[in-house]
């Protein structure tokens, strides 16, 4: 996953998954930066304590954390965007962070994102899209995303481990972290697909693992053949990479921009 030329970033949140893979990392003598990005939720609360425990880490491992506050990059933090522009919160939060983490990661010469993504997460995601049968979304998952078009390389190096896993390795390692569920997450699907795959595992241990490994060896490669990369230009307005002429970051801040501006006119 990481080249020893790779200048890696590690997308931290605050929680345990980020902080135990920036804290792993660097115990494996990688010199890997933190990003995190203020997303603006619950009246910052939500956010301010999330961003307290990744300066905790920051200073312990004496990493540099950057910090990319939504509000400031985006005109509006994540609520008033996702309700000014009309998206699902987690919708608009993903396109956003995915978003922010590349543009830094290009504009500061990182050459490797790193998130804390692990094998519940992972197989939820697989789950969702194989009953739907998203075939561009399925021929995209994998532990590696290799750098392409303006695209940073996207790494998951904890996707071996269930979420109890990396908790324990996050609490026996002694991180703080916020156990507060984001508030956008209530009742999110996410949660419901590891609550099945939970159940299955409780029945037949290694169903989990034996799930997304034999899809990442097996079905993606198949999938790659057959579902092309979708072709990328730079975005009119910013120049990342996007599949339209504006990409949806753009595009959703420009909607609530000329929303706001309207409703100061009335």
């Amino acid at each position: 996953m990481i080249e020893p030329d790779d200048k890696v970033l590690v997308a931290v949140s605050g929680g345990k998954d980020s902080l135990g893979l920036w804290f792993a990392l660097t115990q494996l003598g990688y010199e890997a930066d933190g990003l995190y990005v203020d997303l603006g939720i619950d009246g910052d609360e939500y956010s301010a304590r999330s961003e307290s425990f990744a300066q905790q880490l920051s200073e312990r491992l004496q990493r540099p954390l950057h910090i990319v506050r939504v509000a400031e990059a985006m005109g509006s933090p994540v609520p008033e965007l996702s309700r000014w522009s009309g998206r699902e919160p987690c919708s608009a939060c993903g396109a956003i962070k995915r978003y922010l983490f590349n543009k830094f990661a290009v504009e500061h010469g990182y050459t490797a994102i790193a998130t804390g993504h692990n094998l519940d997460d992972e197989a939820a995601t697989l789950l969702s899209n194989l009953l739907r049968w998203q075939l561009g979304y399925l021929a995209r998952q994998a532990p590696t995303l290799p750098a392409h078009d303006g695209l940073v390389k996207k790494i998951k190096p904890f996707v071996r481990f269930t979420e109890k896993q990396v908790a324990l390795f996050t609490i026996l390692n002694g991180i703080p972290y916020i156990e507060q569920e984001c508030p956008f997450s209530v009742g999110a699907a996410s949660l419901f697909y590891k609550d099945l795959l939970n159940r299955i595992e409780e029945r037949s241990p290694g169903t989990k693992w034996a799930f997304y490994s034999q899809f990442v060896e097996l079905i993606k490669p198949l999938l790659s053949e057959k579902v092309p990369e979708p072709e990328l230009r730079p975005c009119l307005r910013c120049g990342m990479p996007t599949t339209a002429e504006v990409c949806v970051p753009c595009r959703m801040k420009e909607r609530v921009q000329n929303l706001l501006s309207r409703s100061l006119l009335q």
